[in-house]
C-alpha cells in the first residue's frame, strides 16, 4: 500500500494554504497611498473560446500536448516565447514591448476555492465577486471587488473605473462610479 502523505504533497498543501490566507481580505490589510507614478492595473475577463491557455501558452508543459493534441502551440503556432515555458498568443504580438520592458505580467491559471456546484458561471460570479460568506458560498451583495476597491481611493470618478463591451461586469457593479463603451455594430 502506497503512503498518501509524501513530501511534495504536503508541500502543495502548504503553499495552497498560505496563498489562500495571504489572499484573504480578513488577513490582508490595504494601504492605499498617493503614489507619484502613472501605473495602471488592467484586468482582463476573458470569457468564451480565447482562454488563458491560449492567450498565455504553457508550451513547455508535456501535459499541453497531450491534453490539447489536435492544436499547435508555442512558436510552431506562431506565438512569442516569453521565457522558454510560455509563449503569447500571435495576434498579441504588440503588447510585448511591455513584456520585455518589465511592464506587464501576467496571472496565469489562476483560480478560487469554489467548487460547489461546479457551474462555471457561478465560478465566473465568485471571482467577480471576490468573497464568500461564512457557510462558504457566494456573497449575496451583488457588487464587485474591483468597484468595492475604488470606494478604498481617494479622489476616484467614473473615469477611474473603465469596461470595454456590452456586458455589464460585476466585476465593477457597485456603488462607485464607472464608465464602459461598445463599439457600435460598424465596427
Amino acid at each position: 500500500m502506497q503512503n498518501p502523505f509524501t513530501r511534495r504533497k504536503l508541500l502543495c498543501n502548504s503553499l495552497a494554504l498560505g496563498c489562500s490566507a495571504a489572499a484573504s481580505p480578513l488577513l490582508t490589510p490595504v494601504t492605499l497611498a498617493a503614489a507619484p507614478t502613472d501605473n495602471r492595473l488592467v484586468v482582463i475577463v476573458l470569457r468564451g473560446a480565447m482562454d488563458g491557455l491560449d492567450v498565455v501558452q504553457p508550451y513547455g508543459d508535456p501535459m499541453l500536448g497531450k491534453l490539447r493534441s489536435t492544436l499547435k502551440f508555442g512558436q510552431a503556432a506562431g506565438a512569442y516565447d516569453l521565457d522558454g515555458f510560455f509563449a503569447l498568443h500571435p495576434a498579441l504580438g504588440d503588447l510585448l514591448p511591455l513584456w520585455n520592458a518589465g511592464e506587464l505580467a501576467f496571472a496565469h491559471a489562476v483560480s478560487t476555492p469554489y467548487r460547489d456546484k461546479r457551474s462555471h458561471f457561478d465560478g465566473q460570479d465568485f471571482l467577480e465577486n471576490g468573497g464568500r460568506s461564512s457557510d462558504g458560498s457566494l456573497t449575496p451583495a451583488r457588487d464587485g471587488w474591483l468597484n468595492r476597491m475604488l470606494s478604498l481611493i481617494p479622489g476616484t470618478s467614473a473615469q477611474t473605473a473603465f469596461s470595454v463591451g456590452r456586458q455589464r461586469l460585476l466585476l465593477l457593479g457597485g456603488r462607485e462610479p464607472t464608465s464602459s463603451w461598445s463599439p457600435d455594430a460598424d465596427l
